[in-house]
């Protein structure tokens, strides 16, 4: 039995760490390869889906410049369009600022124009309206002449003579005072014998008196109501005038003269005088 048993080779108990250590290098190795492996195929499909990316974005990139060039060859087109369009709009401007100007030169020239039109045409109005008057006075002394003038020859086919010692002149008598005296002596003295001072109405009534008429005399003429406003004794205004040179002058200042209020006749012309001053008169009444 210990023969049989002696032969029989026990087996050893393994250590563990022994056991480990025989095993361990081939274990790490297979590990290690497996991590390159795994790292490699890792590193491929890296590289493979960067290149894919990479292809991808090329095209994509390329897609993009493309565009792109296209954007800007059409911004570049619109842009030289809006510069073309912008010249053209200035040239515009211009030609209107040009032709804005000429007008607003034409419209001072028109308004010039039109304002020498106006002066012109009121200095002619105005000359027309000057004339216009001057005629209605002319129109009314005619009428009033041709009145006195149908008077007349009413009282001429009536045959009603003046008094002794009148003068006639159409349908007027008239008489040269004898005596002398003031303006006021020689009214009265013809409201005394019917009649007045004498109003002159004509230039061919005072032709008429200047024939007979051959010393300082008094004629209807005054201003003593108002200074300066010389109206005949009929009460009408003074229209015809025939003034002496310089005349009236109401005495010029001169305290020798005194006031001036009453006219009379100096030759062929008129002068005023004080009224106190002594001279002959006319009388004046209808035939």
């Amino acid at each position: 039995m210990d023969d049989i048993y002696a032969n029989v080779e026990y087996d050893k108990p393994v250590n563990p760490r022994l056991s480990t250590n025989q095993t361990g290098p081939r274990s790490s190795g297979r590990r290690f390869h497996g991590a390159v492996l795994c790292l490699g195929l890792l590193s491929v499909f890296l590289l493979a889906g960067i290149i894919g990316l990479s292809v991808h974005y090329h095209g994509t990139l390329r897609g993009s410049a493309a565009e792109l060039s296209t954007i800007k060859t059409n911004l570049t087109e619109r842009l030289q369009a809006s510069e073309n369009k912008s010249s053209s709009l200035t040239e515009e401007r211009d030609r209107l600022n040009s032709r804005l100007t000429e007008m607003a030169e034409e419209l001072d020239r028109l308004q010039q124009k039109l304002s020498t039109i106006k002066t012109n045409l009121t200095e002619r109005l105005q000359a027309s309206e000057n004339k216009s008057s001057s005629l209605t006075e002319e129109r009314d002394r005619l009428n009033s002449r041709l009145t006195v003038m149908a008077e007349e020859l009413d009282r001429l086919q009536q045959k009603k003579p003046c008094p002794a010692e009148w003068r006639t002149f159409c349908s007027s008598c008239y008489l040269l005072s004898a005596e002398s005296g003031s303006w006021e002596k020689g009214r009265q003295d013809c409201r005394d014998r019917g009649a007045d001072l004498v109003v002159i109405d004509s230039s061919e009534e005072q032709t008429f008196l200047f024939k007979f008429v051959k010393k300082d005399t008094w004629f209807g003429l005054t201003d003593k109501d108002q200074e300066g406003t010389w109206k005949w004794v009929d009460g009408t205004p003074l229209t015809l005038k025939n003034w002496e040179k310089g005349q009236p002058d109401n005495g010029g200042g001169n305290p020798k003269w005194g006031e001036e209020d009453c006219a009379h006749f100096v030759a062929t012309e008129w002068n005023d005088r004080s009224c106190v001053s002594p001279m002959n008169w006319i009388c004046e009444k209808k035939a």
